[in-house]
């Protein structure tokens, strides 16, 4: 593409933007919708992702290790333990401690109901944290074969119900934005075919006098591209400022403050790339599905 014509191509697609004002805003404002709601779709399953990842992280194995053992053999295991694959980290729990816990767990109506209760009772013991649940059950199976420990506990069924939540949003998620690009793609390439409805004798014309479809077609392109891009930034602004309004109301609310929410400072620039990467492709696309039933003359 030579020089020349990029500038008459970029500016007979800026004049279609223009010129056609009520049907460019619909498109802009059709687009901006779809971008906020997948943005808003994608956000909420990346904060869920987040919470249920804390929530995972609550999944572990206890490793109760052998009652003969003292505390300083029982500690001694902690290397072993966290050499095994899979396993993130491994926090020694004494028996003192263990008392403690579940003393204050359990002995709050009434503490002297423990009162003679004995550290000897318990077993030292470790809080193993996994990498992976998938690996929950090979994981279990290898803290239980290291010498000294006599007994493992971990909850399967809670493991696997965390990931099958977590399966489930991922898999609801993508199907989500799959149909809203689609979506996208089909009201943004008829609301130009509409643009393109007025131009259609113009059109061929041009092609009656030897124009190339190629010539015909790249200010459609460029004006897809410009309505997509714009699309793109204002939704962007939009998305921002509706996570921060959200934000702000979630951290000021005392039902829902055990939400953790992802700052945006951490999301703004795949958010951004994203929306850049849609808005062009919903527009180009859009714009060439619309044109492509005028080119057949």
């Amino acid at each position: 593409m030579k020089k020349h014509d990029f500038k008459y191509f970029f500016h007979e697609g800026t004049s279609n933007m223009f010129s056609h004002g009520f049907m460019s805003f619909a498109v802009v404002g059709i687009t901006i919708a779809c971008l906020l709601i997948m943005g808003t779709f994608s956000l909420v399953a990346v904060n869920a992702n987040a919470n249920l990842q804390d929530l995972q992280s609550q999944s572990v194995i206890l490793a109760f290790v052998d009652e003969n053992y003292t505390t300083s053999q029982a500690q001694a295991l902690q290397p072993d333990l966290e050499a095994i694959d899979n396993v993130e980290s491994a926090t020694f729990i004494s028996r003192e401690s263990a008392m403690e816990t579940y003393i204050e767990e359990y002995g709050q109506e009434d503490p002297e109901l423990f009162a003679d209760l004995e550290p000897e009772t318990f077993r030292d013991r470790f809080s193993v944290r996994v990498i992976d649940l998938e690996e929950m059950n090979e994981t279990a199976a290898a803290v239980e074969a290291v010498p000294g420990i006599a007994d493992i506990r971990v909850d399967e069924d809670l493991s696997r119900g965390f990931l099958t939540v977590s399966h489930i949003a991922t898999v609801v998620c993508i199907a989500l934005i799959a149909i809203l690009l689609v979506v996208s793609l089909f009201i943004m390439s008829n609301t130009i075919k509409l643009t393109t409805f007025d131009r259609k004798d113009e059109i061929a014309i041009m092609k009656m006098v030897g124009a190339t479809d190629g010539f015909i077609r790249w200010p459609f392109v460029y004006e897809g591209l410009l309505l997509g891009l714009f699309s793109a930034v204002v939704a962007f602004g939009l998305q921002w400022a509706l996570y921060a309004g959200i934000s702000a109301g979630i951290t000021a609310s005392d039902t829902l403050q055990l939400l953790r929410i992802v700052p945006f400072a951490q999301l703004w620039l795949p958010v951004l790339v994203i929306f850049i990467a849609v808005g062009l492709l919903v527009g180009i696309v859009g714009s060439l599905m619309a044109i492509r039933k005028f080119l057949r003359v």
